[in-house]
């Protein structure tokens, strides 16, 4: 009876201690941000809107909705500036939102100062300019699929991705170094890989073409020109990852032109203070459990502010060595201006 006594008192003694830890919070510069939009759409002959996504987000469906709440009430011209900034997400995603802005806007330039991969570059083409500074890049769009029937890391208990590059390249391989007695390969493959996997693949490397083409289509009326820059982007590069700059995009047939400096250096400005927006707030309870209150993702526009706040307790599951959130109140929030305050409002989406 002692010993459930003192783990009784442990317990609440330990949940007393992790309530009166202060979680840390990101800080809120809307107001910095505001200034150099201002600063940057005063220049531009139409809007100007910002997508920025840190390396912990990517690019989700769900995030038309964001777009549609800001520009259904603010838009006020027929071209739009969209600055670009994210390691890419879903193809999907990124057709909706070119859908969602060619339904407001008759003309669309994408500027780039940073990264814009993979689902990023579908969402830039989607654009009848994109301008890229020195330190932009593009990327394929060929998609590595984590399937319900994917391999396990054994390290970390998770699934691991696929692409149909990575599966092309091991028959290629075996198409070059097999003797006469070799089997065919895929007997030994799907000891590893399950053939509805194989398929999975195959069909989302058809979708992100498709993806692509339909994306082009909505300010490029040639086809073929339209397929050549799709199944290019798709499957003639060694690595997903492969950057594609300003020299390389023109190759590839890609409306570019360089950003002007200017404009660069005020977007890499931007840039910094989103990034410190998006720092990591991670706050530990003990050594298995900690809170993430972490931003992942801003949409703004000039005198509104959208972003996505993580906001959930992890927990380490040791027998299954891996985290598993729990109390998630994570959400999009909305920064506006009233007089000289900054309102913060919850919305969700489901």
């Amino acid at each position: 009876m002692e010993n459930t006594g003192n783990t009784e008192s442990k317990d609440n003694k330990d949940k007393k201690e992790k309530k009166d830890i202060v979680k840390r919070k990101p800080p809120v510069l809307f107001k910095k941000t505001q200034a150099i939009i201002a600063e940057i759409e005063k220049d531009l002959d139409g809007d100007f809107l910002t997508y920025w996504i840190s390396d912990n987000g990517s690019l989700a469906q769900e995030d038309v909705i964001a777009f549609h709440k800001l520009i259904s009430k603010t838009k006020k011209a027929k071209r739009l500036h969209l600055f670009i900034k994210s390691d890419g997400g879903s193809g999907k995603g990124a057709l909706r939102i070119i859908h969602l802005l060619r339904n407001y806007y008759e003309e669309i330039i994408a500027l780039v100062p940073l990264d814009c991969a993979s689902a990023a570059t579908m969402l830039a083409l989607g654009a009848d300019t994109i301008m890229m500074g020195p330190l932009a890049y593009l990327s394929a769009i060929d998609t590595s699929i984590t399937h319900e029937l994917s391999p396990i890391d054994e390290k970390y208990n998770d699934k691991v991705s696929v692409s149909q590059n990575e599966l092309d390249r091991v028959l290629k391989l075996w198409e070059q170094k097999k003797q006469p007695k070799d089997s065919n390969p895929f007997g030994l493959l799907y000891d590893f890989i399950h053939p509805l996997v194989f398929g999975a693949v195959d069909r989302a490397s058809s979708l992100s073409i498709k993806l692509t083409k339909e994306i082009l289509s909505y300010h490029m009326k040639d086809e073929e020109k339209s397929e050549k820059i799709s199944t290019h982007l798709n499957s003639d590069y060694p690595s997903h990852s492969y950057p594609i700059t300003y020299k390389e995009a023109q190759v590839a047939g890609l409306n570019v032109l360089n950003m002007e400096p200017e404009l660069n250096e005020r977007l890499l400005t931007l840039n910094e203070l989103y990034s410190e927006m998006a720092q990591k707030a991670h706050t530990d309870f003990d050594e298995s459990n900690y809170h993430d209150n972490e931003i992942i993702k801003l949409i703004e526009i000039k005198g509104e502010q959208i972003f996505y706040q993580m906001e959930k307790d992890w927990y380490y599951r040791s027998d299954e060595r891996r985290y598993i959130p729990m109390n998630d109140s994570s959400s999009w929030r909305r920064n506006t201006l009233v007089g000289a305050e900054i309102v913060t409002t919850k919305f969700h989406t489901r």
